[in-house]
């Protein structure tokens, strides 16, 4: 007779999180690293913003071309200068002193931006701040990922990942704010600056009361301080013996243990060595720059020049159309990851990018024309343009860029891939921001052009290579990349989301009560495997007696959206 195995999902809370006291706790504490992406959209916007403002204008004798592309890019090179150091400093120092060293060196730019009086020392802020921003955004996510209750992480992930365009509504409301209140005066835009740092400095005094990251205590042989954290916001009653915190441990145990066999063998040449890794590698690169070179760069850094292209001069009109463009883009982006999974990927990828061409096309017919013959009708028609574009971009490449790169990649080179991805991202948006304001100060609206022959491309290559991969196993979306060989770290199958079922003796020696059988959350993708957990497999199985039970041949689940581990 079979024995009865319970699962993970038998021993999670169900119902509403707000009525367990440790989740909501600990929600309500992640809300500090999840601020890092709303400082983002923030500072990223600013100098956006900025440029509206007369008083902006003035204090740095009208920026304009080469000198306003070196304003915009100061920030984004400043990142790619922190960047080498940021995972050495989140793996070695803990992800909260990262987040601190981050939100310090952030207000320390903010400051020496409020404080501007010159050209220089205004780019010299901006790649201050860009230098901070890049240890905090490297630090938060993999806090929330690593703290969150299982239940919680997807919906944690996606609110990361969205608050960006929450910064962007502050940075342009605040603008305009401060141009209402301040008018011609340099507390115009000094004010919006000094707003620049009211997060980090919440993270400053207020981010030790986080937990530290269990994987990362784990990693450094700090078991005890892990389990006492997960039993104390995920077990709810503070049991280290709690099924959901032994099953847990073991996942961060067996994760480290396949991240160091990778390490010996894998290195970046990996990214290269298969034709699969190669389709991946493409496929990475070319949506990372076409979240920037979409023409998406021309509003979102240079809104000003944009709409004096079409006769749009007032600063108040400006301030406000470019605080109602962020509003529009956050709905968009909300409303567009809500039918990630009922769309798919590829349709999405497709609607977005013919979308996107005709818009802009239409865009820049109006743009000509107003140009050309002074028509005022064209550029009336110009606005709803570009808040119909916009539409069009956040359909995909808002909610998709890190889920589908993350999706196409299998276990051993997922962080490889990643910041191969976020280097591409970096490099496009600071070629981006130089060169735009220095070709549209030099051509006008025949920039445009090259923006629609740029899409025509993206579209090409999106109908030729993009994958669907909804409703896809690992294994299922390895298959399109690397046929029937599947790579070994599938045949592991993933052990960084691994999850073991126990069975009913084992749970028994553990003396843990059974908890009510309902219905599994459907946040859980379930795979299963029959596998003999003794066998050859010894580095693929979860190590049962590291959680002092038996092995027995069972049958593993894998609940892909359960474990960031």
């Amino acid at each position: 007779m079979a024995i009865p195995e319970w699962t993970i999902v038998d021993f999670i809370h169900r119902g509403p999180w707000w009525r367990n006291r440790g989740i909501r706790k600990l929600n309500f504490l992640l809300i500090l690293p999840l601020l890092t992406s709303v400082i983002n959209g923030l500072d990223s916007s600013l100098v956006n913003g900025l440029q509206i403002l007369p008083s902006w204008q003035a204090s740095f004798h009208d920026p304009n071309g080469k000198t306003l592309g070196l304003i915009s890019a100061a920030q984004v090179i400043g990142s790619l200068i922190g960047l080498p150091f940021t995972p050495l400093a989140s793996d070695n120092l803990g992800r909260r002193p990262t987040l601190f060293m981050g939100s310090m060196i952030m207000l320390a730019g903010t400051a020496l931006q409020t404080a501007s009086t010159s050209i220089g020392m205004f780019i010299g802020a901006r790649g201050i701040i860009g230098f901070g921003l890049t240890f905090a955004l490297n630090a938060a996510p993999l806090l929330i990922t690593e703290l969150a209750y299982p239940t919680q992480r997807g919906k944690l992930t996606s609110m990361y990942n969205s608050s960006w365009y929450l910064g962007s509504i502050i940075s342009a409301w605040v603008c305009l704010g401060a141009y209402d209140r301040a008018g011609g005066s340099a507390w115009s835009w000094r004010v919006p600056s000094l707003v620049q740092a009211i997060a980090p400095l919440c993270q400053v005094f207020l981010i030790w009361l986080v937990p530290e990251s269990p994987r990362f205590l784990v990693a450094k042989g700090r078991e005890s301080e892990a389990a006492r954290i997960l039993a104390h916001y995920h077990a709810n009653g503070g049991d280290e013996r709690d099924p959901l915190v032994v099953f847990e441990m073991a996942q961060i145990r067996h994760a480290l243990k396949l991240e160091k066999e990778a390490a010996k063998t894998i290195s970046w040449k990996t990214l290269f060595t298969t034709p699969g890794n190669r389709r991946r590698l493409r496929l990475i690169i070319a949506i990372a720059m076409f979240s920037q070179w979409s023409g998406n760069g021309l509003v979102s850094y240079y809104i000003n020049l944009v709409l004096e292209g079409v006769g749009i001069t007032n600063t108040r009109s400006k301030a406000a159309i470019n605080g109602g463009l962020q509003v529009w883009n956050f709905v968009a982006a909300m409303t567009s990851s809500l039918l990630v999974d009922r769309l798919g990927r590829r349709s999405l990828f497709i609607s977005s990018n013919i979308g996107m061409l005709i818009v802009f096309g239409a865009w820049t017919v109006t743009t000509a024309l107003y140009n050309q013959l002074g028509l005022a009708s064209a550029a009336k028609a110009t606005l709803p343009f570009i808040f119909i574009f916009y539409l069009f971009y956040d359909m995909a490449y808002s909610p998709l860029l890190v889920v589908y790169t993350l999706e196409i990649l299998p276990f051993n080179i997922r962080a490889k891939g990643f910041a191969v991805m976020n280097i591409v991202v970096s490099l496009t948006l600071a070629f981006n921001q130089f060169v735009n304001p220095w070709a549209l100060d030099a051509i006008g609206w025949k920039y445009y052009l090259v923006y629609c022959g740029w899409l025509i491309i993206e579209l090409s290559f999106i109908f030729r290579f993009v994958v669907e991969t909804r409703g896809r196993t690992l294994e299922e979306t390895a298959a399109l990349f690397d046929g029937e060989e599947r790579p070994q770290d599938l045949v592991q199958l993933g052990g960084e989301a691994a999850t073991q079922t126990m069975t009913r003796a084992n749970a028994a020696r553990l003396g843990l009560s059974i908890k009510d059988k309902e219905k599994a959350p459907t946040d859980f993708l379930e795979m299963r495997e029959n596998i003999d957990m003794t066998g050859s497999r010894g580095t693929s199985s979860l190590n049962l007696t590291d959680m002092g039970l038996e092995t027995d041949s069972t049958e593993r689940r894998m609940f892909i959206a359960s474990s960031p581990y």
